[in-house]
């Protein structure tokens, strides 16, 4: 009685490893991980600056005598772990206002939501508590890619701004723009607000 041994051979098996890899690299260049990690980053982005708009309409109705601007006439600050890196001309501020100040990762205080943080509101002053227990900061916060603030205390008005918009999906002429359509006066900006020309 014979029996006939069952399996792979090396060529066989050489072939489905090929096929395999070729699979893998395929769905690789497919999926671009490279960009999805950037479009994560910008998705981030877009959610933090809405997430303290709405903190910051909040805090607008609900305190007595609210104070968007540490100094008068107006503010402007940004986050960046990059002490070089200029707020002023970066979609931040404009001139006349009080303090342009880039901030460091190495003060403790920067992310506090009491005001004393890169943004100087006080949201514990809030009947509800703080939206959050601590301030949002940019997923990258290097010198290109950072959050900025500007307010004037005269009209409590205010501007956000993330600056470093990365990915082709929410970048310049992508499917969803938001540089170009968010009706600010910067192309390379995401900018939110109540006025955007600050």
């Amino acid at each position: 009685m014979n029996e006939t041994q069952k399996g792979f051979t090396l060529i066989e098996l050489l072939i489905v490893i090929g096929i395999t890899a070729f699979l893998f690299a395929a769905l690789i260049i497919t999926l671009n991980p490279a960009e999805l990690l950037r479009q994560a980053r910008d998705s981030t982005r877009i959610s933090d600056l809405s997430n303290i708009r709405n903190a910051i309409a909040m805090y607008l109705a609900d305190v007595s005598s609210p104070n968007l601007a540490s100094s008068t006439g107006g503010y402007a600050n940004c986050y960046t772990s990059a002490t070089a890196t200029t707020c002023l001309g970066n979609g931040v501020g404009a001139a006349g206002f009080g303090t342009i100040t880039p901030t460091s990762t190495q003060s403790a205080n920067r992310r506090n939501n009491n005001g004393t943080g890169w943004l100087p509101v006080n949201f514990t002053q809030l009947s509800s508590g703080a939206p959050f227990g601590q301030l949002p900061v940019d997923p990258t916060n290097d010198a290109t890619h950072y959050y900025g603030y500007a307010a004037t205390s005269t009209n409590l008005s205010f501007k956000l701004t993330a600056n470093g918009i990365e990915s082709a999906k929410f970048g310049s002429g992508g499917s969803a723009d938001v540089v170009n359509n968010d009706g600010g006066n910067y192309g390379n900006i995401y900018e939110v607000g109540t006025l955007l020309s600050l």
